[in-house]
């Protein structure tokens, strides 16, 4: 070996990992959480489009209610919500409540649409989770942590989590999708 060659070792993926986050056999279980999670965001997110509060001639009156209560979560010796995440509500979000207000009602939607057809599962499945940390940090709880945990295993399982949708057919295009044993 040269001087200035490097040497790479690689660290075998575990089995069980593997079985869980890259085997096609595990696609079907994928599946349901897929559907599931993608159902949740796209009647929120359809919700909200249909709603004049959040994306109609009163767009960001929902989300300035929202962001008001969240800030009313500041106070005490363990506040619900942290000084940082509170300033960029008050001195981002509310200033630019309108434009939020789309933001989040059709987030919801592609979020949810791209899930239920497997489309780029993976980035998907982030941007959900980053809506449902968004939501968490706000100090809502609800069904936060658990979208936000099954979006990380959906995360984890990119490589197959889409094995029944588009996914199937893009992924391979983009060189990230495993092959079908024979």
């Amino acid at each position: 070996m040269d001087k200035n060659e490097v040497a790479v070792t690689h660290i075998p993926e575990p089995k069980l990992s593997r079985l869980l986050f890259a085997d096609t056999r595990f696609s079907l279980v994928w599946l349901a959480i897929r559907l599931y999670v993608g159902w949740i965001w796209l009647q929120a997110g359809i919700e909200k489009v249909q709603s004049p509060v959040w994306t109609g001639t009163k767009s960001g009156v929902a989300l300035t209610g929202f962001v008001t209560g969240a800030l009313q979560k500041t106070l005490g010796l363990h506040p619900d919500v942290q000084g940082w995440y509170a300033t960029f509500l008050k001195d981002f979000v509310l200033p630019n409540s309108s434009l939020f207000s789309y933001l989040v009602a059709y987030g919801e939607v592609l979020v949810g649409i791209a899930l239920i057809l497997g489309f780029l599962t993976g980035i998907a499945a982030f941007f959900g989770g980053f809506m449902n940390m968004s939501f968490l940090l706000a100090g809502t709880v609800s069904t936060n942590p658990i979208l936000f945990l099954l979006e990380l295993l959906l995360i984890l399982a990119w490589r197959v989590a889409g094995w029944w949708g588009i996914d199937r057919f893009i992924l391979p295009l983009l060189g990230g999708h495993p092959k079908k044993k024979k």
